[in-house]
């Protein structure tokens, strides 16, 4: 049986408005702008990560890695230059839905600053130069809490009858997939790409994993890594409109509270850990959790979370955390 321990594992695996930080200039192609809503429904989706070429003489690539489940993909805001999807992972435990916040990805137009990963528990604003953002788009990639996993730019192009976006080489922290297994790299550098196909799309990404070796940074092991959308009906994608209708609210209230902080220090510092992602995400996950049950009144969360935000806690280190 699926427990609720193993359905939040499961999703830690892998702004009703948009920041000031990300605000685009001209019009978005329609085209393009299509191509990102295609992305929104119902999905049987399937995970596929293999390690493949090992370049330090002594490394032995993992197992390669298999799962999957059902998500409902929501279209969180659409204002033209600015779409906001959110995945949302729904788990049947004996015929029951139970639901998890998975992740979201932001969508800006011809962005001004984009938000980056830069080293460990560490992410950056940076601003990008106008060559840079000309008829591109961004993607911002946040954690299954909203706190930041990565971000970068590509242009959507439409070639052999296939619509993708295909970012720049980008930072990432260790997705739980890998960090559990406590391995010798420590972060990733890869190209990320998302296609449109007949019955959905699919993410792919093309990983170095990287690690420090005799103080150096390294490449132990190439990745590739592809995550299939293929729409179905043959879950109770309700479940998940339901919890999303219930917690939209608090959620739209901490999105805006990390974009203070982000706004703030020009950045974020936020404790990376293995089996949560970020520290602070058991806390603002299980907050949204009573909101959807109706143990905790919506305002009480937002007012906690807020705190948690923009407090120090998010920052604190392992070793001190009891």
């Amino acid at each position: 049986m699926t427990t609720r321990r193993n359905c939040i594992a499961i999703a830690l695996a892998f702004s009703l408005t948009a920041p000031a930080w990300a605000v685009a200039a001209d019009k978005a192609p329609e085209k393009d702008r299509a191509a990102i809503l295609a992305m929104a429904g119902d999905y049987r989706v399937h995970f596929d990560m293999r390690e493949t070429v090992p370049f330090v003489a002594d490394y032995k690539p993992l197992p390669e890695k298999h799962s999957g489940g059902y998500e409902a993909v929501r279209v969180v805001e659409d204002r033209g230059d600015f779409i906001s999807l959110q995945h949302i992972l729904v788990v049947d435990d004996d015929g029951k839905p139970v639901i998890v916040k998975h992740w979201r990805q932001d969508w800006t137009y011809q962005p001004a600053s984009l938000l980056t990963y830069e080293a460990a528990n560490t992410w950056k604003l940076k601003p990008l130069p106008a060559e840079a953002r000309k008829g591109a788009w961004s993607q911002t990639v946040w954690q299954t809490d909203d706190s930041p996993r990565y971000g970068g730019v590509g242009k959507w192009v439409y070639e052999g009858g296939v619509a993708s976006w295909q970012s720049e080489r980008t930072l990432r922290p260790l997705a739980r997939r890998d960090a559990v297994r406590k391995p010798v790299y420590a972060w990733y550098a890869g190209w990320n790409r998302h296609a449109l196909t007949p019955d959905g799309w699919v993410h792919e990404q093309d990983n170095a994993k990287l690690g420090l070796k005799d103080g150096k940074p390294v490449t132990y092991v190439h990745e590739v890594v592809l995550n299939t959308y293929s729409r179905s009906d043959r879950f109770q994608a309700k479940a998940a409109d339901d919890y999303w209708n219930a917690t939209k609210g608090y959620w739209a209230e901490v999105r805006a509270a990390w974009d203070r902080a982000i706004q703030k220090d020009g950045g974020v510092t936020v404790t990376e850990e293995a089996e949560n992602g970020s520290i602070v995400g058991p806390k603002l996950m299980g907050l949204a959790d009573e909101v959807a049950a109706g143990k905790t009144a919506p305002a009480s969360a937002i007012a906690e979370a807020r705190t948690l935000i923009a407090g120090g806690e998010k920052s604190r280190p392992l070793a001190s955390l009891k």
